[in-house]
């Protein structure tokens, strides 16, 4: 039986938010209006202070794929990759994929921002997929809104419980779960095995007192 390996993307993969650098990619490439970045960063600070759901977050963001092509944003995608999220992959967070997959355990990545990113990012490093939230595809082109077909108001933990069940086949040993943030508190109290990513200072002490493994990730 194997184990899940859950993975938190922005500032615990990777050294930076995705979604920011995303919107600043899509500005750089003429895609998007230099306003979309202090617009995302606003959100994104409301987000997390807890004042906007991640739903309403990728609502106001998604705007410059409405009526794009599914394989013009895929092309996008790929190019953004290379050039933002590659050279940004902390080292050990390499190493600590590569010793999940050497073990054969089932790799997923969490993120609050939108599958059109996170899934292609999840394959590209070797994990098997990623949960995050459904954007919504009509006729073969991006709407602008996220995904009806989907309950993207829930938790990482509910999106996880909701993922579980439909793997009908897959039974898991334990739970590991890799994350930065005390907004991902639930997650690291739902695994087995849970590291916290550079913390900050009350993360830390919590982590302590949980007996948890604080990670020093470096660039």
């Amino acid at each position: 039986m194997m184990d899940l390996a859950l993975f938190d993307l922005d500032e615990t993969l990777i050294c930076e938010d995705s979604a920011g650098l995303w919107s600043r990619w899509l500005v750089s490439q003429g895609y998007a209006p230099t306003t979309l970045i202090e617009q995302e960063r606003a959100l994104m600070a409301r987000y997390r202070e807890g004042q906007l759901s991640a739903d309403d977050y990728m609502q106001a963001t998604l705007t410059p794929l409405a009526g794009r092509g599914t394989l013009t944003v895929s092309g996008w995608v790929r190019r953004f990759i290379q050039r933002d999220i590659v050279p940004r992959v902390y080292p050990s967070a390499r190493e600590k994929l590569a010793w999940h997959q050497q073990r054969g355990d089932k790799i997923m990545v969490m993120s609050p921002g939108g599958d059109h990113l996170a899934t292609p990012i999840a394959q590209h490093l070797g994990a098997h997929g990623a949960l995050a939230i459904g954007v919504e595809i009509v006729n073969d082109r991006y709407s602008g809104q996220t995904s009806s077909a989907r309950d993207n108001g829930k938790d990482a933990v509910a999106r996880l419980t909701e993922w579980l069940r439909q793997q009908d086949n897959a039974r898991f040993s334990q739970i590991w779960a890799y994350s930065d943030s005390v907004t991902d508190l639930p997650l690291l109290e739902h695994a087995d095995r849970a590291h916290v990513i550079n913390p900050t200072e009350p993360l830390c002490q919590l982590a302590l007192q949980r007996g948890w493994e604080v990670c020093r990730w470096v660039k």
